[in-house]
């Protein structure tokens, strides 16, 4: 069978949207024998009365609604199609996912955001916030392409780049009454706690400093953002710790104490050893990487025994596809 007439099949859907043959024509700047015509042309191909005069009014028959359905979709398709190649030619690069922390999103992402907007608008640039332990399964995974994470990390299927060697830091309210120079676990496990969301890498890094005066006096309250954090604390309901980075303006609401013994807390670039290195990735890689800092972060901190790991967890499903214009390759583990 010859292929279907889309031009065929364009009128048709008119003459049944407009109602008659003559407005289709108008609408085509086609003679109405010439749509008249075409109509009567797939009505032969397949062998069906595709349409029937109720009164003055053009209708479309049973058959005639369903090529008219199909009809739609396939233009659907060809319009993404259409766009889809306009990306290529007006410059699209392509696609990259990235997972983030929360604190690196709100400090250190924004400026590299912006600067790649603005140099390279042809990709297309996702950005999810996420903890840890999710952004390490999902590169394992496949499901996002490039991660900021906090370290310790450890999995041997991911390549990790040091960038930004950070510490936590204790906030409290600044109307707390005798606030020491530097807050121990002691000292912090006796106050209401305000702690990240507990699948994040701050929450694991703080329960491990307090691990020694479990239980703590307060149940720790848990929040999404560092934002949010400093607020609660702000308002006097408990004290914190949080990235250095996310308290260098500084507030009159919260004070500032370095903890001892210090909770070192690096930012870390993160992504699959195996992943194939598309334009745009290494564009977005480049940029990510000109987070680090000028201190020597060649090699990730070794943890001390008992500290935290983050490691995935098996996962139940197959691994879902990116969704790419090309075929990524098959990541084995």
């Amino acid at each position: 069978m010859r292929s279907l007439n889309l031009d065929q099949l364009r009128t048709l859907i008119e003459v049944i949207d407009l109602g008659s043959f003559s407005a289709a024509a108008r609408r085509l700047n086609l003679t109405q024998p010439a749509v008249s015509l075409q109509v009567r042309e797939l009505e032969l191909r397949f062998g069906v009365k595709l349409v029937e005069r109720l009164g003055r009014t053009t209708h479309a028959t049973v058959p005639g609604r369903e090529l008219i359905e199909h009809g739609r979709r396939i233009f659907r398709e060809c319009d993404t199609a259409m766009s889809g190649m306009r990306r290529y030619r007006d410059g699209w690069i392509g696609r990259v996912h990235v997972g983030t922390t929360n604190t690196a999103m709100l400090y250190e992402l924004p400026p590299v955001l912006r600067r790649l907007r603005q140099e390279h608008p042809g990709i297309d640039l996702l950005v999810t916030n996420m903890p840890t332990c999710e952004t390490v399964e999902l590169l394992i995974q496949n499901r996002i392409d490039i991660g900021l994470v906090t370290l310790p990390v450890d999995d041997t299927q991911l390549r990790v780049t040091p960038l930004c060697r950070e510490t936590l830091v204790a906030i409290l309210p600044a109307s707390t009454p005798d606030i020491p120079d530097v807050v121990t676990p002691e000292y912090a496990a006796r106050h209401p706690m305000v702690l990240e969301h507990t699948r994040g890498a701050v929450y694991a890094l703080a329960m491990q400093w307090l691990s020694r005066q479990q239980p703590l006096s307060f149940a720790p309250m848990h929040l999404g953002t560092v934002e949010a954090m400093k607020k609660v604390v702000g308002l006097g309901m408990g004290m914190s710790i949080v990235p250095d980075v996310s308290v260098a303006e500084g507030s009159p609401d919260i004070v500032v104490r370095p903890l001892d013994p210090p909770i070192p807390c690096t930012l870390a670039l993160a992504e699959h050893r195996c992943k194939a290195n598309e334009p745009a990735l290494e564009i977005v890689r480049n940029a990510l990487l000109g987070l680090k800092t000028a201190q020597d972060v060649a090699e990730a901190p070794c943890p001390s025994p008992g500290t935290v790991m983050f490691r995935p967890r098996p996962a139940p499903v197959a691994p879902a596809p990116v969704r790419y214009d090309w075929t990524p390759p098959r990541l084995t583990a």
